[in-house]
């Protein structure tokens, strides 16, 4: 299905993952967001080393599980495959594109908060051009892998090596500390509404979890350096 999704062309024939210029998103089985990122060597180049291999920090470090990932957006920007187009304001233009797209995954979430591990550089916000979403699991997957026992345990496992990571890297940022939060926060709501469930009580609500207060703003970074534990 990712090579479906690969291959979908607009109403230009364009194939949508052909942008040399663009930003993506990822989303979970409920439809959160949970990342958001952007590329200037083309979006299917990125999006594979994100979903195939572990070529990319997100995913090396355990920030990002892939088997969490159920859909994919894409914003191709275009203008800047024309000949002559200024490097330069194609790389503001993405950072903006990011920063907005980001915002709209913050807005659209509901813990508010995505795993981001580096939050995108504060940009202008601006419209967001034309995008596609794209499933990537069919139904036979998303029974098995979004079963919440399965989601549980292996939301429970990333955190374990995430945590992992945490111990073993020399220098640890304060991104990576805030997306082991988030991530435990996830697994908390998951946990809390298959016990819901099983009871026979209404789900909780993810309010229940104010992720403000246990990590703070999410809108910019406050550091760029590590910390110093």
């Amino acid at each position: 299905m990712l090579d479906a999704a690969l291959a979908e062309t607009d109403d230009q024939g364009r194939r949508w993952a052909d942008a040399k210029w663009g930003c993506y998103a990822f989303y979970d089985y409920d439809g959160e967001p949970i990342y958001v990122g952007q590329t200037n060597e083309q979006l299917r180049t990125r999006v594979r080393r994100h979903l195939t291999n572990q070529r990319t920090d997100a995913v090396a470090m355990r920030i990002l599980d892939v088997f969490e990932v159920a859909e994919l957006e894409l914003w191709p920007l275009w203008q800047f495959q024309e000949p002559g187009a200024s490097a330069v304001e194609a790389a503001a233009t993405l950072n903006s594109v990011e920063y907005s797209a980001y915002l709209k995954a913050i807005s659209a979430s509901r813990f508010k908060a995505i795993l981001n591990e580096k939050i995108p550089p504060v940009s202008v916000i601006v419209p967001l051009p034309p995008s596609r979403r794209f499933a990537l699991v069919d139904d036979a997957t998303r029974a098995e892998r979004g079963h919440p026992d399965v989601r549980i345990a292996r939301r429970a496992d990333t955190i374990s090596r995430l945590a992992a990571v945490a111990h073993e890297r020399g220098e640890v940022s304060d991104g990576l500390r805030r997306v082991l939060v988030i991530q435990a926060a996830r697994l908390t709501y998951l946990a809390a509404q298959r016990l819901s469930y099983t009871e026979g009580r209404p789900a909780p609500t993810a309010s229940a979890i104010d992720l403000s207060s246990l990590v703070g703003s999410v809108l910019e970074e406050t550091t760029d350096s590590p910390s110093e534990d």
